[in-house]
């Protein structure tokens, strides 16, 4: 007998929005299958607004509302049986966060809970991950955000170390992030990194996502180090209009894949990874997972 379910999940981050609608299909004898059935990806930079002011300003706050009150109807025309929604480091970081969170509520009948760093690295753990890692190698899981990065290391299949540190797209944009903060994460890296022979970068996100895109490789193959450092400076050396038309990024992506990179390579570097495998996973898909096994 086949069961097919409906789940979705909402990922409010620092630089998009998105909801994603999946199919978890039950059949007897045979794993369970998940397919995105709809994706929609909302460029609602909330990050600009905590990050430099402090707060999610009015303007946002409407758009907000808009993009859940949609989002609401979304779910209701897919029939969707069960939904979480989570906000990471923009809402986080804003003062008025719970009190937009509330008026989400109020205004779209949307529930959304605030993590923080840590649950987020937890529940993007709750994806396929495990059935990617090769149990003999070492991974470095690198997540990154608009607001923050997740650095988690696998080794025999299992987690060994994870931290989130506040670097992200919209932050390196800004100029808000320091040195003192690269030297943390290089130094985290290094010390966690050192005693295995070799190390491989899998990387999540947006950006990493559309440079694989860009490379025209198949999934299940990974980019050099080579490869991403060539693409940096390829971008670097556009103008943000070039990258648009030259390249076919969308606005909100054509500033911020450029931090992006950079911490994709650092991570590289200071990992002395040579390869990066970029699985579509993510949080929104963490999410999915996480609610059908009852972790979350």
């Amino acid at each position: 007998m086949l069961i097919i379910k409906k789940y979705a999940a909402i990922d409010i981050g620092s630089n998009a929005m998105r909801l994603l609608i999946a199919n978890i299909v039950e059949e007897e004898g045979k794993a369970t299958q998940f397919s995105k059935s709809s994706l929609v990806r909302v460029p609602i930079r909330l990050g600009q607004d905590a990050f430099t002011v402090g707060e999610i300003t009015n303007e946002n706050i409407e758009r907000m509302i808009d993009a859940m009150k949609a989002f609401k109807l979304l779910m209701k025309v897919h029939r969707v049986e069960k939904y979480m929604a989570f906000a990471t480091s923009a809402m986080r970081e804003a003062y008025n966060g719970k009190e937009v969170a509330e008026l989400i509520k109020k205004k779209a009948d949307i529930k959304i809970e605030i993590i923080d760093g840590k649950k987020e690295a937890a529940i993007i753990a709750s994806t396929d991950l495990k059935f990617l890692l090769k149990t003999e190698e070492t991974y470095l899981y690198v997540d990154v955000g608009g607001g923050s990065t997740e650095f988690s290391l696998f080794d025999n299949g299992k987690m060994i170390v994870s931290k989130s540190f506040k670097v992200g797209t919209v932050r390196l944009l800004n100029g808000m992030v320091h040195d003192v903060v690269w030297l943390e994460i290089e130094k985290w890296i290094k010390t966690n990194t050192r005693e295995y022979d070799q190390v491989t970068l899998i990387g999540s996100g947006g950006n990493i996502n559309k440079l694989f895109k860009m490379s025209g490789k198949q999934q299940e193959k990974p980019l050099s180090y080579m490869y991403i450092n060539a693409q940096y400076t390829t971008l670097n050396s556009l103008t943000y209009e070039q990258r648009i038309s030259d390249l076919g990024l969308n606005a909100d992506r054509a500033d911020v894949i450029i931090p992006a990179v950079k911490i994709y390579l650092n991570a590289m570097k200071w990992s002395g990874a040579r390869n990066i495998y970029v699985p579509k996973i993510g949080l929104s898909d963490g999410i999915i997972k996480a609610m059908y096994y009852g972790k979350i």
